[in-house]
């Protein structure tokens, strides 16, 4: 039977990012998204719940992530879940955790690296969008010649 595995948040920053390379010289960065979702129970109480997701990006677009994503600030994330598993190292007990692998990440609304709010002139209209992989080259070679057309 095939599955899918497809996450998609939109939330805010609930702490700033957290850079660091692997051995082999891979930038990971881990930050938390909050969720919220708000609802009215059958009493007509106003009820607001928040869920805090882990997300780890990596590469380059965990560099950017870390260089311009700070607590607070909005963020949509488009990636697959992944399940950590150990075991507690004081009781024994396996433990398991879920998590998002980001594959795309678009930061919303404004916001500068360096924390201060941005002049009206310098906030883009278009999000920014860091794909998970850069674009494939494009393999250019000689140009061929049009049918019909002239040889040089």
């Amino acid at each position: 039977m095939p599955t899918f595995n497809s996450v998609i948040l939109l939330g805010h920053l609930a702490r700033d990012p957290e850079l660091r390379y692997t051995p082999q010289g891979a930038a990971v960065c881990d930050f938390t998204v909050a969720v919220n979702r708000k609802f009215t129970k059958k009493d007509g109480e106003k009820v607001e719940e928040v869920a805090f997701v882990d997300v780890t990006s990596w590469n380059r677009q965990a560099e950017i992530a870390a260089e311009y994503l700070k607590k607070g600030r909005p963020i949509l994330v488009s990636g697959r879940l992944a399940q950590d598993r150990w075991e507690d190292e004081t009781t024994g007990q396996k433990r398991s955790k879920l998590r998002i692998v980001a594959e795309s990440l678009q930061f919303l609304g404004s916001g500068s690296k360096d924390g201060e709010t941005p002049d009206a002139e310098s906030v883009a209209e278009e999000p920014l969008v860091v794909p998970d992989t850069p674009p494939a080259p494009v393999k250019s070679g000689p140009a061929k010649p049009k049918a019909g057309a002239p040889k040089r």
